[in-house]
């Protein structure tokens, strides 16, 4: 029998479904999951995501070299060397390192799964979509793609990279969830136009007024980070590329 496969749209929605049986795929489109996905395949040495400003200055402080980074509300933390931006993370800077990260939605909805005892977590976005699909498909396994949205609500670019993920592998997967079937059908709407409806999300205009238009090009630009974040002992490593 075919895998399952669901979309939960939001975190405060994840206890709705069995986790555990199943492999959780985070999604941050905007910003963390891409930042992710651009420091591992730069050549970081691991990322390790964690929930508060807290402990990501304590972990900074105990590891050698490390880079202490996150953003609350899509500003730089007071306190932490870098913000969450993809661009920040360059071959010839992040290569070796150890970026500790911790961000408004994302960390947190992957602890939430990890702690809720998912049989494995992973982190998606455009930028590694190739990765993701190939390795869902490899494992045959139940899977829960994890939107972080946008504190508890609901928004659109999560959305939209989990119809781009099911698009991709629905064939090999059992679907009797609504919520995935909007993904798919939104994506497959807007998936020839996908920069420009995507301007039209909130997330979008609350990045952009600080700048970032760049990170969010970059951050719906399919496969140009194309290495497949997994987590385990804690930390983020980059399994393979493509």
């Amino acid at each position: 029998m075919k895998p399952t496969l669901s979309t939960c749209l939001s975190p405060a929605l994840l206890h709705l479904y069995p986790v555990k049986d199943a492999i959780v795929v985070i999604i941050d489109v905007f910003r963390a999951t891409s930042t992710i996905a651009a420091a591992l395949y730069n050549g970081a040495s691991r990322v390790i995501p964690v929930e508060d400003v807290d402990t990501c200055k304590e972990l900074g402080s105990q590891i050698d070299g490390a880079i202490t980074a996150g953003e609350r509300d899509g500003k730089v933390i007071e306190g932490l060397q870098y913000g969450n931006s993809p661009a920040e993370y360059p071959r010839d800077f992040i290569g070796g390192k150890t970026l500790v990260l911790t961000t408004t939605n994302g960390t947190k909805l992957l602890h939430r799964a990890v702690n809720d005892g998912a049989a494995e977590v992973i982190t998606g976005s455009f930028p590694n979509l190739g990765a993701v699909t190939h390795h869902l498909l490899s494992q045959n396994k139940n899977v829960i793609l994890g939107c972080s949205a946008w504190k508890n609500r609901f928004n659109l670019e999560d959305t939209l990279f989990a119809g781009a993920v099911i698009k991709n592998i629905k064939e090999h997967f059992i679907i009797h969830c609504d919520s995935s079937l909007m993904a798919e059908q939104m994506y497959d709407q807007h998936k020839n136009n996908l920069y420009n409806f995507i301007q039209h999300t909130t997330h979008w205009h609350r990045l952009a007024a600080y700048g970032l238009q760049k990170d969010l090009e970059f951050c719906v630009t399919i496969n140009v980070a194309n290495v497949l974040p997994i987590y385990t002992n804690n930390e983020l490593v980059a399994s393979h590329t493509l």
